[in-house]
């Protein structure tokens, strides 16, 4: 073998598709034999397609040999993509217009009537003349039909994996499963294997996930990878693997800019941490992360907002009410903010937007309010807990501070956690309500800080129109973790309301 062969040999094949080159490291080995399996709908077509459009970009012949669809429905899937098939052969093996016309039964080439070797030589010969770089086969529940036994049907896969053995051609052969019922024959022929699925959840939008089954002498990224099919292709989110994402940064601390709330946290945050809101509903979790972000930007830092529970608009009122226009760091790009349908995106999706907005945008604060909705998005909550191992670990290594909100359950009295992510998070702060006075308060604490020291009082807070503020630390407290507060001291420690000189 000359050197220029084996270098070709080395070379990858981009399956035009960025998120699923990513999972398979670089692309598919070339001059191999694929198979891409999934139920109809599953997106098989798509992919396949653009793996044919990717090599026409590079100048390779592409053809399409189908049995199941028409030429027509091709060129119309391609068209409400925004593609053109202009630079692909299609060799059709079902004429429309002959399945109509009386005249032309004898020549009708429908793959139940044909002879399973006549098939095979019309698409031999039409690769022989074209002499294609890339091909797509759809489908071989047609040929599995015209085989009739398992052996024959195997006999003539390996003839079809033969004659392209010999040619420099790279092939996928896409089955839709309708008549492979724990068939595993093709696993063992394929050099390697695509599973497509298309998950169909109680509520919300149907779900798509890929998994490489088998793919010899590659590496690749195994488990599941979800994906959707939108206008322009397929989009792949690979499947986040911390370990392999690491960068250098000083770890100093990011500070709020309440100096009230960066004493109780023992200065403020380190970077490449992340932090746990915890409290009742309304208590005030969003708006502590908001002042967190203010600051943030308020300092020429990047910040990324993903608000799963409240629309765009409440969010810009809240933020309006603490005295800060969002609006004006949202439009000098410092501020990000993104509203999330749990309903319609998928766990992976959401993940692949994190890592865009830290990898490609350099976020340096990131919030996620809150995590309830985010359950809400996942079927198992064990995955969540996984799916936010991976992605916590993923912003720490990359020296982001993450912000999460989580309300409990409840607003006064004994109050429950959803879901407790307190041992994946670096520091706790606990918002709670109480009642001093005749009115209704609210304390905030911190129960828990890894890095460095952090005070171990509890300390009421407002939200103003001039902003968060803190009052000192109150003493005479008892009852803050049943969830029923009890303040037994005097009124001089607690802070005034507006217009109240503090005096009672």
């Amino acid at each position: 073998m000359n050197e220029s062969h084996t270098k070709v040999e080395e070379s990858k094949v981009s399956i035009g598709v960025a998120g699923l080159d990513n999972v398979l490291c670089g692309g598919l080995d070339p001059d191999r034999l694929y198979l891409i399996e999934g139920e109809p709908g599953a997106g098989k077509t798509t992919l396949a397609l653009q793996f044919l459009l990717e090599g026409a970009r590079h100048g390779e012949k592409g053809l399409y040999v189908t049995l199941s669809e028409s030429e027509r429905e091709l060129r119309l899937v391609a068209k409400r993509h925004g593609w053109t098939l202009d630079e692909i052969s299609v060799f059709e093996l079902v004429p429309p217009d002959a399945a109509l016309d009386p005249e032309k039964e004898l020549t009708l080439f429908h793959p139940a009537e044909l002879e399973l070797s006549e098939t095979s030589k019309m698409i031999f010969d039409r690769v022989t003349e074209i002499n294609p770089t890339r091909v797509v086969f759809d489908s071989l529940s047609e040929m599995r039909l015209l085989a009739q036994n398992s052996l024959r049907y195997r006999r003539q896969i390996l003839a079809l994996k033969h004659f392209f053995a010999g040619r420099r051609c790279t092939v996928l052969l896409l089955d839709d499963l309708s008549s492979n019922e724990g068939d595993m024959q093709l696993h063992s022929i394929a050099h390697g294997v695509i599973a497509l699925q298309q998950l169909a959840l109680d509520y919300g939008a149907e779900r798509r996930r890929l998994r490489i089954m088998k793919m010899r002498g590659i590496k690749f990224r195994g488990g599941h990878h979800d994906f959707i099919i939108e206008t322009g292709g397929i989009s792949v989110f690979p499947r986040l693997v911390a370990a392999e994402h690491h960068k250098a940064f000083i770890g100093d601390l990011t500070k709020s800019g309440v100096v009230e709330l960066d004493t109780l946290l023992g200065g403020g945050l380190e970077r490449g941490t992340s932090v746990l809101l915890v409290g009742g509903a309304g208590v005030g979790k969003s708006s502590i992360a908001v002042t967190y972000a203010v600051g943030a930007a308020q300092r020429g830092e990047p910040v990324a907002m993903f608000a799963f529970d409240e629309g765009l608009g409440t969010l810009f009122a809240r933020a309006a009410g603490l005295g800060v226009d969002l609006q004006e760091y949202v439009d000098q790009g410092l501020i990000t903010v993104r509203q999330i349908d749990p309903a319609e995106m998928s766990p992976g999706e959401f993940t692949q937007l994190v890592r865009d907005a830290v990898e490609q945008r350099n976020v340096r604060v990131l919030l996620i309010d809150s995590l309830n909705g985010y359950l809400n998005a996942m079927p198992d909550e064990r995955f969540l807990v996984l799916q936010m191992h991976e992605l916590l670990s993923f912003l720490n290594q990359l020296g982001v501070l993450t912000i999460m909100v989580l309300a409990q359950h409840g607003m006064l009295g004994h109050m429950q956690t959803p879901i407790d992510l307190s041992y994946l998070s670096d520091a706790v702060i606990m918002l709670r309500y109480f009642e001093a006075g005749g009115r209704v308060r609210r304390a905030i604490s911190v129960v828990k800080k890894r890095s460095g020291t952090h005070e171990n009082t509890i300390r009421e807070f407002q939200l103003t129109a001039e902003g968060l503020k803190v009052g000192p630390p109150l003493t005479e407290f008892s009852g803050i973790f049943t969830g029923t507060p009890t303040y037994v001291g005097g009124p001089k420690p607690l802070m005034p309301e507006n217009g109240d000189d503090g005096e009672r």
